[in-house]
């Protein structure tokens, strides 16, 4: 992985190649920024400017790179295993000979995960401590590339610490965090911070156009609809991609939720419980957003709005529903749902919860 390779960022890769042509690397580096904006494309290529460019960087297996990362347990290993990065080398592998930006919901489904969680156990902090304690194959630096350490539980962010407080000589950490502030603020303290920020619409429209072929109008919407995010713009590429689903279950719930068609809005809300709660959640966020710019559509403004071709064309019809005697009380819905699902309250009676809620919301203009 180079710094060519990575999105936009051009600030961000001038100081950090900076950082190493000065021998100015910090022991311990926390890379913050938006989902998508590139922090783990640039963890990487900073790794590999510090390893040193060779076949076994372009192959994701140099001895003196060590990956840490989520990871679930599977009915197949024992009670007493807790899973380790090691579990999962051959799925994280081909998923980065993809590219470096893919989400956790990519990475879960690369795992085959249903409804579990993905956690970073204490056991992944043992394995780490001995991996690190071993002295550089090739005589350099060690570099470990932590991705999402927010998701580490209480034993092993304790362990992590102790690591990060005594690291081991010539070892480089790079935590890669989309929410900072879930780390304990002793870790926090003992990183130097690197906040990125959204990748530029001008840089997402020519990566579109230069490198995957995308005429320019299409790339333009696709950018704006992206929000900074490559992850994002890749996804949208995809056919059949999880956004299309997403819209579909809003429309069908709003259109349900007028003509108050409960029965099928009971199926409707059995049907999405059936998702694990990321996908849950991701979903809710989508709904939300979606509220959002139905709102926002009503002022006629085309600069307000970050839609799809299909969203925009059902706003023409549904957004005037979404109005100032509603959406903050359709916003605060999703919202609650969210938190909800986030603390494994019942799937079912949360989306039928929903579904009676949203029938009393988008009606009350015509009540008014």
């Amino acid at each position: 992985m180079t710094f060519e390779e990575v999105i936009g960022q051009d600030e961000a890769k001038q100081s950090l190649v900076k950082l190493i042509e000065e021998h100015r690397v910090p022991h311990a580096m926390l890379f913050c920024g938006p989902m998508g904006c590139g922090k783990k494309a640039l963890a990487l290529a900073f790794a590999s400017r510090l390893l040193g460019d060779s076949q076994l960087l372009r192959q994701w297996q140099h001895p003196d790179l060590h990956f840490s990362f989520p990871t679930i347990k599977k009915p197949t290993m024992g009670s007493d295993h807790q899973p380790v990065s090691d579990d999962y080398a051959q799925e994280w592998r081909e998923l980065l000979s993809d590219g470096a930006y893919f989400s956790i919901e990519q990475w879960m489904d690369a795992m085959g995960a249903e409804n579990q969680q993905a956690i970073i156990t204490g056991a992944e902090s043992d394995r780490l401590s001995r991996r690190l304690s071993i002295k550089a194959s090739q005589g350099g630096y060690k570099v470990c590339v932590m991705w999402l350490p927010e998701r580490m539980n209480v034993t092993s962010a304790n362990k992590i610490l102790k690591l990060l407080e005594e690291p081991p000589q010539q070892t480089v950490f790079i935590l890669v965090s989309e929410e900072p502030e879930k780390l304990l603020e002793t870790i926090r303290s003992r990183t130097q911070r690197f906040d990125f920020k959204r990748i530029s619409d001008e840089a997402i429209e020519q990566a579109l156009t230069e490198r995957r072929g995308i005429d320019t109008d299409t790339a333009h919407r696709i950018a704006r609809i992206a929000n900074g995010s490559w992850t994002a713009a890749l996804d949208s590429l995809r056919a059949g991609n999880e956004a299309s689903l997403f819209f579909d279950l809003f429309a069908m719930l709003m259109r349900y939720a007028y003509s108050k068609k409960v029965k099928e809005l009971k199926k409707w809300s059995e049907s999405v419980a059936a998702f694990g709660r990321e996908k849950q959640k991701r979903m809710i966020v989508y709904f939300n957003r979606m509220v959002r710019e139905s709102f926002m559509y009503n002022f006629r403004n085309p600069e307000l709005n970050y839609m799809t071709a299909n969203e925009e064309q059902f706003c023409t019809r549904f957004a005037p529903f979404i109005n100032e005697r509603n959406v903050m009380e359709l916003n605060e819905l999703f919202e609650r749902a969210l938190r909800d699902i986030s603390q494994n309250a019942n799937a079912k009676m949360v989306f039928f919860d929903i579904a009676l809620q949203t029938i009393i919301l988008i009606t009350r203009k015509q009540q008014a």
